[in-house]
């Protein structure tokens, strides 16, 4: 099955849950990661219970902060 990952196709063998896909698609500081799946922001609290499908887009964003002088 066949998963966009940031804009990117990635090919995983079946349907596994978030906090498995992070591993699988080698997010960087996945206990810092925001993931946005199919549009829908996904809460940590949720990664275990929620399952990335065939065709489903997944996004990985990283929040950074900056400062003003």
């Amino acid at each position: 099955m066949t998963v966009t990952v940031n804009g990117e196709p990635l090919t995983i063998e079946k349907s596994i849950n978030l906090t498995e896909f992070l591993q699988v698609a080698k997010a960087e500081q996945p206990e810092y990661v925001t993931v946005e799946l199919n549009g829908e922001f996904v809460d940590h609290s949720g990664f275990d219970k929620t399952f990335v499908k065939d065709g489903d887009t997944v996004e990985f964003l990283y929040f950074m902060g900056g400062g003003a002088r």
